[in-house]
This record gives C-alpha cells, sequence and structure tokens, in this order.
C-alpha cells in the first residue's frame, strides 16, 4: 500500500466515482489511476467498490470504512509537512477557508488584507457557502479554517474558538413609518409588517423563528436570501422591513435605509473559527486567528487545541469577555 494510492483512492471518491474526473483532479492518466486501485484490492483482499461495467457503480461498505482511514493519513502526512515547514522557519504555505457570505463580505476583508502584509508568500482560498455546505467541506478535508454563526452541531470533530458576538438590526427605508420609532421595537411590532430576512437553516434551528414561536407569533416573511447585500436591495423597493446582521450595515447604507436596534429582540449570536482536532497549526495559521479575534493570543489557540473534548474548550473560554461587532459607527465594542 503506496500514499499514492491512498490519494488516488480519495480523488475517486471526490469526483463522484469518476475516475477520468479523478485523473483530471490528479493530473495523471485514468488507466495509472485503474491500474493502481486494482493493486489496491487485491492487496486489502476487499472489494472498495462494485462495479458496472468498466464503470464504478457505488462505494462498498468496506470500501467506506478504508476511505475514511485514508483520509486521516493523508491528514497526517499534511501535519507533517506543515510540522516540518514551522520548524525549518518557512513561511510559505497555503490557508483555505470556509465561511458564510456575511463574514466573507463584512468581517475578513480588513483581516485578509492585514494577513497578506505580513505574509505575502500565503495563499488563501476563500469558499462561501451555507452552513451545511461549509461541513461538507469539513468532511471532505477541503479546507483549514471554518468560520460560521451558530449550527455548532454540524461540526463534532472541531475545536471551535469564540471569536466576537453580534446582534441584528432592523433596516428600513428612510420615510418609513418605523424609521421614526422611540424606543426599543418589540416582535409584536416588527409582525405588522412583512419582513426579509437570511435563509433558515435547513436543520430548522432558527433563533429568529424560535423568538417570535416563544411569544406565539408569527412573522410574515415575504423573502429570504444568504446575502445580506440582495436583502438590502429588496428592502429599498419596498418589498419588506429587513432583520440583517448589524455589522452588515455600511456608512453608505446611511443614504437610504435607517437602522434600527433589534439588541433584545433575538439572541446575541456569536461567530466561531474551528479546525481540525488533529491539526498541525503553522505559525500564520495561528495569527491569522490572532487577526480574527484579538483575545486569541496564541498560548491560549495552543491551549485549547491541545484540550480533548468541546466542553473543555467552552470551559476555558467560559469567563473571557468577547469582543461585539456591528456597522457603521458601532464597528467593535467590548461585550458588558
Amino acid at each position: 500500500m503506496t500514499l499514492q494510492q491512498l490519494r488516488y483512492l480519495l480523488a475517486i471518491a471526490d469526483s463522484g466515482l469518476n475516475i477520468t474526473a479523478a485523473a483530471e483532479r490528479l493530473y495523471t492518466s485514468q488507466p495509472g489511476i485503474s491500474k493502481q486501485l486494482k493493486l489496491l484490492e487485491q492487496e486489502l483482499k476487499v472489494q472498495l467498490f462494485t462495479r458496472k461495467g468498466k464503470s464504478l457503480a457505488a462505494i462498498t461498505p468496506a470500501g467506506r470504512e478504508v476511505i475514511t482511514r485514508a483520509r486521516a493519513i493523508m491528514r497526517e502526512v499534511e501535519n507533517i509537512r506543515s510540522l516540518a515547514s514551522d520548524l525549518s522557519g518557512e513561511q510559505e504555505g497555503t490557508l483555505s477557508i470556509a465561511t458564510t457570505h456575511t463574514q466573507a463580505r463584512y468581517v475578513l476583508p480588513e483581516i485578509i488584507k492585514t494577513f497578506r502584509e505580513r505574509y505575502p508568500q500565503v495563499g488563501l482560498e476563500l469558499h462561501q457557502g451555507t452552513s451545511e455546505q461549509i461541513a461538507e467541506l469539513v468532511a471532505n478535508n477541503a479546507v483549514d479554517f471554518a468560520i460560521a454563526t451558530g449550527s455548532r452541531h454540524l461540526f463534532p470533530g472541531l475545536v471551535l474558538l469564540p471569536c466576537f458576538h453580534w446582534d441584528r438590526i432592523v433596516l428600513v427605508p428612510k420615510g418609513h413609518e418605523l424609521a421614526g420609532t422611540h424606543g426599543r421595537l418589540t416582535l409584536a411590532t416588527l409582525v405588522r409588517h412583512p419582513l426579509v430576512t437570511y435563509v433558515f437553516s435547513l436543520t430548522g434551528e432558527s433563533s429568529f423563528k424560535n423568538a417570535f414561536a416563544e411569544q406565539e407569533l408569527e412573522p410574515d416573511v415575504v423573502f429570504t436570501a444568504r446575502d445580506a447585500d440582495i436583502i438590502k436591495t429588496y428592502v429599498r423597493m419596498g418589498m419588506g422591513v429587513g432583520v440583517v446582521a448589524g455589522l452588515a450595515y455600511e456608512c453608505d447604507d446611511e443614504k437610504d435605509l435607517v437602522a434600527l436596534s433589534a439588541e433584545g429582540l433575538f439572541p446575541r449570536c456569536t461567530t466561531w473559527l474551528g479546525f481540525r482536532r488533529d491539526s498541525v497549526l503553522r505559525g500564520y495559521m495561528i495569527e491569522f486567528i490572532s487577526l480574527l479575534g484579538p483575545h486569541l493570543t496564541p498560548d491560549l489557540t495552543r491551549d485549547a487545541a491541545a484540550l480533548e473534548s468541546q466542553a473543555e474548550v467552552d470551559a476555558l473560554f467560559a469567563d473571557t469577555a468577547l469582543p461585539v461587532r456591528g456597522g457603521c459607527g458601532h464597528e467593535t465594542t467590548l461585550a458588558l
């Protein structure tokens, strides 16, 4: 058994059992991959795939077990390379991040700019998606870091570090009847208006929905989108009252939109950064974490990475005051 054979095996699994696509992914030949797969099955004395003619039809139960262990082996290979690079003082490598649109659009640009200035030889890859899509990238070992809000149950194999809090805001066009609202908004007020907000999680978990349900209210959600910029567009069109992350409110939005605080109406949200528990964190990875959350010092990050469970990680940060990120005029404050 060779690392090359395991690499070919994973490429086949990640290419939908299409050997030609796997060969293109690895810049090699289709006959070469087929030959190595046959040799691997002969050595292991198990069939990894069922076949239909010359094509692979499905992964066998034995194949799933072997693929799971092959992924773990290849992760350790990368960890050894990362460790060797750090020990030799190299400042080159790659950092692959999967995150949501809100984080990619409103949080990461300044952080990535600073990171690139410090590590110009490190290549950056940014993948955007839903929490479910991010979890799939993590499961396929396709990214180093995941950055998201909530949905922690989708990431059982990661060390999750709390980075910052954020609250929702309510957006209305200037001249809207709520624009001159004095005092605190209520959910009872919001249900009298059509609402425009984020797409709800496929898992059914939604702090937005739960907040209304707890008061036995039924919101009239007329439009949902993953992108806060799209939500703002439809608010401007008059489709409804927007409910978005406060950090998505930019100073240019003040020209025609009014932001109303929704603090206390919905639970405060916490954005976290996660990495695999068996990862070797390069020096530049640890610094990126510090840029995202200044309280995440290198020593604290290493301490968290060494813990055996997420419960222990949560206990480590139990008394940590996280920053609260907001939009225009309220970029970052400290949670009280």
